[in-house]
């Protein structure tokens, strides 16, 4: 089992000690003996340790940066939600084909933001603004949050918020199994817990560093017993030798695991592998052993929406796809509601 994030080096922006959530982490690692070194931004970490781009990338996926978050304009984010929410930036996990390895750039360490108090004002103006419409606000577009929250509890926090509020909702999607601390949050149903999940194949190969598929659906039975509405996220579907067995052995271990009243509210979302060639160079720089298959031979290239063609799965590989795991949810989920497939 993938043990609880702890970072091997903490940075810390100066004002962040003007806020009850960073002094607690201050002292939380002074305690544990961790290094805390000073940064002006979170932006700014320049010194990582490492002789090389390998051993850098490793130890930033291991730092953990304690700052604020100056920019409170909320990104849109569709189709999740109307709106991305910034508790955090970066992730611990090691996942090949992550977007967010390009996103991010040379950037990769994690960052947590301490002024929630900020954030949460923010997110209640975006909700004012829509009313009486509901805004749904997702909390993990930069990052894996939940993969941090043992230490900060700060999604805690915005699953009460979001709780008291009127017009607002919560999500966020997660690899991680570590759920306890949130099982007994009063979210009043205005929150859905996602689990990204995938066949055992890719969670082997792809997705070092994060919870395993049956320790994933072990805590989405958690959650769904602790009330929240529940989701999951089949992603990237990507084509292997065996992909259909695989993915129907992923769903009916699912079907069995959850308990029966969560099949009754429940969602999909599905989303197919794509690259583009930015991601497959730093995908071969980050993870140079990796079996992912980047052959833009074997693929339909398309343009993206920024500007930025990627390539994606040729049109009957698609169609097989859709219908594919379309069917396995009909089959043993036919109350559930796939929100997309893309």
């Amino acid at each position: 089992m993938v043990k609880p994030f702890v970072p091997h080096l903490v940075y810390v922006e100066p004002k962040e000690l003007d806020y009850p959530l960073g002094q607690c982490l201050v002292t939380k690692y002074e305690n544990m003996g961790i290094e805390i070194r000073q940064t002006t931004s979170h932006n700014q970490i320049r010194n990582l340790p490492g002789d090389n781009h390998f051993q850098k990338y490793r130890v930033a996926k291991s730092t953990l940066v304690v700052g604020l978050r100056k920019t409170l304009k909320f990104d849109t984010s569709k189709p999740s939600a109307e709106y991305a929410i910034p508790f955090a930036t970066g992730c611990m996990g090691h996942c090949h084909y992550c977007y967010l390895q390009t996103t991010m750039g040379s950037k990769p360490y994690i960052r947590t933001y301490v002024n929630t108090e900020e954030i949460f004002e923010a997110a209640e103006a975006y909700m004012e603004e829509r009313a009486p419409e509901i805004t749904r606000f997702e909390a993990s577009c930069t990052s894996d949050i939940v993969g941090i929250d043992h230490l900060t509890h700060t999604l805690k926090r915005a699953i009460e918020f979001f709780g008291k509020t009127e017009h607002g909702q919560l999500r966020f999607v997660t690899k991680f199994a570590h759920v306890d601390h949130l099982l007994d949050a009063e979210h009043n149903g205005r929150t859905r817990f996602r689990f990204s999940i995938n066949d055992d194949y890719i969670i082997k190969y792809f997705e070092p560093g994060t919870s395993r598929l049956h320790e994933r659906i072990e805590a989405a039975a958690k959650v769904a017993k602790a009330g929240y509405p529940l989701g999951f996220i089949v992603a990237p579907i990507y084509l292997h030798e065996g992909w259909k067995t695989g993915y129907y052995e992923m769903f009916e271990k699912l079907e069995a695991m959850l308990p029966e009243k969560a099949k009754k509210d429940l969602t999909f979302e599905m989303i197919q592998h794509r690259f583009t060639k930015p991601a497959k160079r730093v995908i071969e720089k980050n993870y140079p052993m990796t079996k992912l298959e980047l052959d833009e031979s074997k693929r339909k290239w398309k343009w993206g929406r920024y500007g930025i063609g990627k390539y994606v799965y040729k049109d009957e590989e698609q169609a097989d796809i859709k219908t594919t795991l379309h069917g396995y949810i009909q089959e043993l989920f036919p109350a559930a509601k796939v929100e997309y497939f893309t």
